[in-house]
């Protein structure tokens, strides 16, 4: 009851108030409330979401540095393996002449960057070792060479202690020894220096002719102080440009918290070796071994960062593999978002008050002229005139109340108007309707596109199924055959190797029909790139195919604009273009590629990128047909596969790709993309 009293005397309260106040109180209070609230929504959701786009970044850069992590170990274990099962390797063993091994040790130590090679008794003790022979070296409590000795390969990471790094080496432990520097906010501790070394440790069983154990080889790369290794991870991770000014990206290795290599500076051009990371990460991290992505306190300033723990073969956790890069740039970035984002809300509500206010007033004062004027042709006074000229419908109705004379005439004109606005809408109808049935006519012939590509998905689905179970048989017998035959393989290595290219090939293959039946399924993510950048990233990738031969590249930027498309695929289609001119320029030549802006009368734009080469050209019987699937002219190595993806893959996004080409002189494919 109370409330609807309060309700009531509102309305009369308001019923009382002057239509000015009505109106200055409907142009302010929506205004000077909305604006206050949105300010705060945008506020919350902007930082939370940019928040998370740094933490989704340095995720995604921890994976890059874990994969390499990984490659670098597999790397290890695979060149361990390579000289194990080698037949150079084992004749030398079988000569039980330990000079000559130790000097092969030594030599394939330093050509694979190994800090260590051993070679151990079937009882896990040292005989021979790259360094010299160790005193009493015991090394079958490692689990990878206990595996070996069983007969099987292992590589994983471990920590030696100083001791068993000296029997290494003295220039290992030298390389391991580290002195702690006092870090702010790192867990207390009684340690001075770091002594124990961080081991990428592999082994592998070796084998006579007859498949008796004659040992195990032991080899190993000592992470400690190994610059390289979290530079390359660093230049994988954050390449030039991938960061705004004024940011650093950085990876480190720890032994348990302790930074063992590291491109952190700790000031000038010294690393920050031998300092530790905060208590906090140090707890998540390694204690509770979760992965932390969040801002951290590194050194001397606060990065964006990850950590993941490092486990030893034993299933422990010793130590991080982090990476990260400099905040303040990113919370600069922020704050001056955020105040510009609140001056310009102060603007737009000081000039939206503004606004109302003359509005309202443009909109009380014929009110009050007209109600001045209906009171005065009241009391008898047929000459009195309003005399506004405003323009909007109050000033419309001033006027009719003017001039009521003028009305049929102002009817007749409003009459004309909207005679000439319904021929106006009648042509804009028509050429609605005419772009409608070319729309119409496109989507028609995209259909019957579709129904073709579902009937050749379906057909080429059964082929791949038909093709995948074979050739996984074949796999299957060819890893048996493999391993039942052991060392006894080793004369048709060769053969076996080819038969395992032949069935990768086959797997390739398979895999574009598929892409090519429903490339729907392998579309990705759409962004707006810089066409000039996915160009050298492009080149990048095929650079190993172009240090082959005399090709001499050019790369003529020209293009300004930006193209909305998924950076993969572009560069998928890009690599495709230049590997086929390398092809075509088998005794060198020169690969042209130049960018552009392009601009149609109709106001569309885009970029073209033409793939020039001076090959051999194509023969114009075959240029009707490049784009169709499985058509081909090389005579090894091709699917037919190739340009028939790339096409489908440009015109998803609108684009075209063309061909001009001349039988002897060289090809030039055009690819034009949507802006």
């Amino acid at each position: 009851m109370q409330r609807l009293m309060l309700w009531l005397a509102s309305r009369h309260f308001l019923g009382n108030l002057s239509v000015r106040t009505k109106l200055l109180l409907v142009a302010l209070v929506p205004l000077l409330t909305a604006l206050p609230i949105l300010f705060s929504l945008i506020f919350y959701w902007g930082i939370g979401y940019y928040d998370r786009l740094l933490t989704f970044k340095v995720s995604s850069d921890l994976t890059v540095a874990h994969e390499y992590f990984i490659h670098v170990r597999e790397r290890i274990g695979l060149d361990v393996s390579s000289l194990g099962d080698s037949y150079r390797f084992v004749t030398t063993v079988q000569d039980d002449n330990h000079a000559d091994l130790q000097r092969m040790l030594a030599d394939k130590q330093k050509a694979l960057d190994l800090d260590f090679l051993n070679f151990l008794d079937p009882q896990g003790r040292v005989i021979v070792s790259s360094n010299g022979k160790p005193a009493e070296l015991i090394a079958e409590s490692w689990p990878v060479v206990f595996s070996a000795m069983q007969g099987g390969k292992a590589t994983e990471i471990d920590i030696y202690s100083e001791e068993q790094l000296r029997q290494l080496s003295d220039k290992a432990a030298q390389q391991a020894y580290l002195e702690l520097l006092n870090t702010s906010n790192a867990a207390p501790t009684n340690k001075t220096a770091e002594k124990s070394g961080m081991v990428i440790h592999s082994a592998t069983p070796v084998y006579d002719d007859d498949g008796q154990l004659l040992g195990v080889l032991e080899g190993g790369m000592l992470l400690n102080q190994n610059l390289g290794f979290v530079d390359t991870i660093n230049s994988l991770v954050y390449a030039e440009g991938s960061l705004p000014d004024g940011s650093a990206g950085t990876a480190t290795l720890f032994i348990d918290d302790v930074r063992i290599a590291t491109n952190v500076r700790l000031f000038g051009n010294k690393r920050a070796l031998g300092t530790r990371a905060s208590k906090i990460v140090r707890d998540h991290v390694l204690n509770d071994g979760k992965t932390w992505l969040d801002r951290a306190f590194v050194v001397h300033d606060w990065y964006i960062s990850a950590y993941e723990p490092i486990s030893d073969s034993f299933g422990k956790r010793v130590g991080m593999l982090y990476v990260g890069y400099l905040e303040e740039p990113f919370r600069k970035a922020k704050e001056t978002a955020i105040l510009l984002l609140a001056l310009l809300f102060t603007a737009i509500g000081i000039g939206g008050a503004y606004f109302s206010l003359r509005v309202a007033r443009n909109i009380y004062g014929p009110l009050k002229s007209m109600n001045h004027t209906m009171t005065a042709v009241e009391l008898g006074d047929m000459h009195a005139r309003t005399g506004v000229q405003a323009r909007d419908e109050l000033g419309n109705l001033s006027r009719h109340l003017d001039d009521l004379l003028d009305t049929v005439q102002q009817q007749t004109a409003e009459l004309k108007t909207w005679g000439n606005e319904l021929d106006r809408k009648v042509v804009e109808r028509t050429a609605e309707l005419e772009q409608t049935n070319k729309l119409l006519v496109q989507a028609q012939q995209q259909l019957v596109l579709a129904e073709k590509l579902a009937a050749i998905g379906e057909i080429t689905a059964g082929v791949a199924h038909e093709i995948n179970n074979p050739v996984a048989v074949l796999q299957g017998n060819l890893d048996v055959l493999r391993d039942t035959l052991g060392a006894a393989a080793a004369p048709v290595q060769g053969e076996l190797q080819l038969m395992d290219q032949q069935i990768y090939r086959i797997n390739t293959i398979v895999t574009k029909l598929l892409q090519f039946a429903s490339p729907g399924e392998f579309a990705g993510y759409v962004e707006t790139v810089a066409i000039d950048e996915i160009v050298a990233d492009s080149l990048v990738l095929v650079r190993h195919l172009l240090n082959q031969s005399r090709i001499v590249v050019v790369h003529k930027k020209e293009a300004t604009l930006t193209v909305p498309i998924n950076r993969g695929e572009l560069q998928q289609v890009l690599i495709n273009l230049f590997t086929n001119a390398i092809h075509a320029m088998k005794d060198g030549g020169r690969l042209t590629i130049s960018t552009s802006d392009w601009r149609e009368a109709d106001g569309r734009q885009g970029v073209s990128i033409r793939v020039a080469d001076t090959g051999s050209g194509i023969r114009q019987e075959d240029i009707a047909h490049i784009f169709d699937a499985f058509f081909t002219t090389k005579r090894q190595g091709g699917t037919g596969l190739g340009l028939s993806i790339s096409y489908t893959l440009v015109a998803r996004y609108g684009g075209t790709i063309t061909v001009r080409s001349e039988e002897g002189a060289g090809t030039e494919f055009t690819v034009r993309l949507l802006a």
